[in-house]
């Protein structure tokens, strides 16, 4: 038994996939960030190109 304890003690494996994870979290919070930021502006653009699309002068 102690030397399971050992060996899973010393088990670094996991902490790897936690590492890409939390990078993942953390570039999934800096895109949410931008997108809520510039949101409106590429919504006005669309509707810009909708609005000519529909009536052109």
């Amino acid at each position: 038994m102690t030397k399971f304890l050992k060996h899973f003690g010393a088990d670094e494996s996991g902490a790897t996939a936690i590492e890409y994870g939390l990078i993942a979290a953390g570039i999934s919070v800096a895109i949410v960030g931008v997108l809520g930021t510039i949101g409106a502006d590429i919504l006005a653009i669309f509707t810009f190109i909708d609005t000519k699309l529909v009536a052109p002068t």
